[in-house]
């Protein structure tokens, strides 16, 4: 019987099916970068806004604070985004007549809101609340990037899901003082830049993040007129002292920890900011509605 096929269709088939995985790989590959890529995720592209605000100009130029125009940061599941008014309690003083803010006056003279276009912009069926991350010690910077220095708004992450994932399995290195929340330009402890810790007791009713008490100067230097106590050594502190009539004394109950790491200081936080670990988040409700 006459052989139908030549011997190297062995070789062809064989190099078929290794070319066959390897569009495959390629495939998966391309499409992996593909759903990565700020085509997708929009990550540090620049909408076009009803009007070019500029944070730089207002919070690193003017000194505003975050909370001003977004004023339910601390409460709400949403940051919110500014009304008019709040616009125009200094522009109805300032660059009244300047054409970029046309539009504000416009929204202020018809009572009509500003359409502006969402920069971070989660999917419907995330439920993200934005005041229990900014009450447990995230700060702005850490999701917005730095903010203060963006003449034009954009989105500095992913914000896909991986991305919350590995700071929800890890957040100690994102974890710092209440207080310095709104710091858009912390970087964490170091030996040069310590940090002291100290907690109270918990109250009902308060988020735990405000019975950690974390200071930024060494406790017991900051100097006080008319004081003359004794001398208390403050436990935790590597023998620091705070000398009678030189400085604001400290209960001696009060004991700081001091943190030369971001990873140490975060390790505290999670501890005392009472934030659950990842084998404690087993319901999906938790991101989605």
């Amino acid at each position: 019987m006459a052989q139908i096929f030549d011997r190297s269709s062995n070789a062809l088939a064989r190099m078929s099916l290794v070319l066959t995985g390897l569009i495959v790989i390629a495939l998966g590959v391309t499409l992996d970068s593909l759903q990565r890529s700020p085509w997708v995720t929009r990550q540090g592209q620049r909408p076009d806004q009803p009007v070019p605000f500029s944070h730089k100009h207002h919070v690193q130029g003017l000194g505003l604070q975050c909370q001003y125009c977004h004023v339910t940061v601390e409460k709400s599941s949403y940051a919110g985004i500014p009304p008019t008014k709040t616009c125009m309690n200094c522009h109805a003083q300032i660059w009244t007549n300047a054409a970029l803010l046309e539009p504000v006056r416009h929204s202020w003279a018809t009572n009509e809101s500003i359409v502006w276009t969402k920069v971070h912009d989660l999917p419907d069926y995330v439920y993200f609340n934005h005041s229990i991350h900014v009450n447990k010690g995230l700060g702005c910077s850490s999701c917005h990037g730095r903010v203060d220095l963006m003449p034009l708004m954009y989105q500095q992450n992913t914000l896909q899901m991986e991305w919350c994932l590995n700071c929800h399995r890890d957040p100690a290195k994102n974890l710092r003082p209440v207080n310095q929340v709104y710091n858009m330009a912390w970087e964490g402890p170091s030996s040069e830049k310590p940090v002291w810790c100290s907690v109270s007791e918990e109250k009902s009713g308060k988020p735990t993040a405000q019975g950690v008490d974390c200071q930024t100067s060494e406790p017991g230097k900051t100097e006080v007129a008319s004081l003359d106590l004794n001398a208390v050594k403050l436990p935790g502190m590597r023998g620091v002292s705070a000398q009678a009539g030189a400085g604001a004394m400290l209960p001696a109950s009060v004991t700081y920890t001091k943190f030369t790491s971001q990873r140490d200081l975060g390790n505290f936080l999670v501890d005392h900011y009472k934030i659950r670990k990842p084998n404690e988040l087993s319901s999906c409700e938790v991101c989605h509605r």
